[in-house]
């Protein structure tokens, strides 16, 4: 599968669940919040809403690092979803609007897995025989207990994001790296494309918005005919300051976190996995 060449107010979202009544919420104290950084925070505006990102560099530094400079620059301004599968993903960042393009900028490496130290904060949500599964901030990820971290060089541990529902990855041609600036935004989860893609962030507020993105056609591989535009992305520290939003995001070490976590598991039940758990968030301004 390839993705680039074939790929104000305030509101909070509470934790990923299947019809989870916001009466069950659990209340969290002032303690149990993180403020996003403007830099890592990527705001996309289109017709039908606005669309947060949080860019993880501890993930994919350099991935990051390409989708600030090209949205503080305004090559994302205007851009087509291209390419819109119901209930995946929604793709862009192609100038030429076709899915074969992409910026001057020379491709990227992949960036498919990273390295986990004690102190990243990851928390587990589940454990398998191959290893563990939780959140590193608001990103899902699979890694390997920190016990191991004791036998390696650098006191840290091999890590890989998942793409679970608001994942952003890069797009890329058939070459493991020929990332460039082509993303796209889960809807679904797709364990397919673990390992093969890089996952460089997570949505935090407007995963609505990119599911009401126009879709396009199954016998087209999801290319869109008329499509919906990316309007603005910036990154909030490149807005103006009374323009930029404000996100706060619930702390994956609170214990507010770990009884959601608790509550979301004994409502899914066997269907239960991290795809279904996301820090609550909370915006204000912009």
């Amino acid at each position: 599968m390839t993705f680039r060449t074939a790929t104000a107010g305030v509101f909070s979202l509470m934790l990923i669940a299947a019809a989870v009544p916001a009466a069950a919420q659990t209340p969290a104290s002032s303690a149990d919040w993180r403020t996003v950084a403007p830099e890592n925070l990527l705001v996309i505006d289109t017709a039908k809403g606005r669309v947060l990102v949080e860019l993880d560099p501890r993930v994919a530094p350099a991935s990051v690092q390409r989708v600030r400079t090209l949205a503080d620059s305004g090559f994302y301004d205007g851009l087509k979803f291209h390419r819109v599968i119901s209930g995946f993903m929604a793709q862009t960042g192609d100038p030429l609007g076709t899915g074969a393009g992409g910026s001057d900028l020379p491709d990227i490496v992949g960036e498919f897995q990273f390295r986990r130290g004690r102190d990243s904060g990851f928390v587990r949500v589940e454990a398998t025989s191959a290893g563990q599964l939780g959140l590193l901030g608001s990103m899902p990820v699979f890694t390997q207990p920190d016990a191991q971290m004791m036998v390696t060089a650098d006191f840290k541990t091999p890590a890989q994001g998942l793409f679970c529902p608001g994942v952003a990855g890069m797009a890329r041609a058939q070459g493991p790296d020929s990332a460039n600036s082509q993303f796209f935004l889960m809807t679904g989860s797709n364990e397919a494309l673990n390992g093969l893609y890089t996952p460089f962030g997570r949505v935090v507020a407007g995963l609505d918005v990119v599911g009401a993105l126009k879709p396009g056609l199954e016998t087209s591989n999801g290319q869109v005919v008329d499509p919906d535009l990316m309007t603005r992305a910036r990154t909030a520290a490149a807005m103006p300051e009374g323009e930029r939003p404000s996100v706060r995001v619930m702390t994956t070490t609170s214990p507010a976190f770990a009884a959601e976590v608790e509550r979301v598991r004994a409502e899914r039940g066997p269907r239960f996995t991290v795809c279904d758990v996301q820090p609550a968030v909370e915006v204000s301004g912009g």
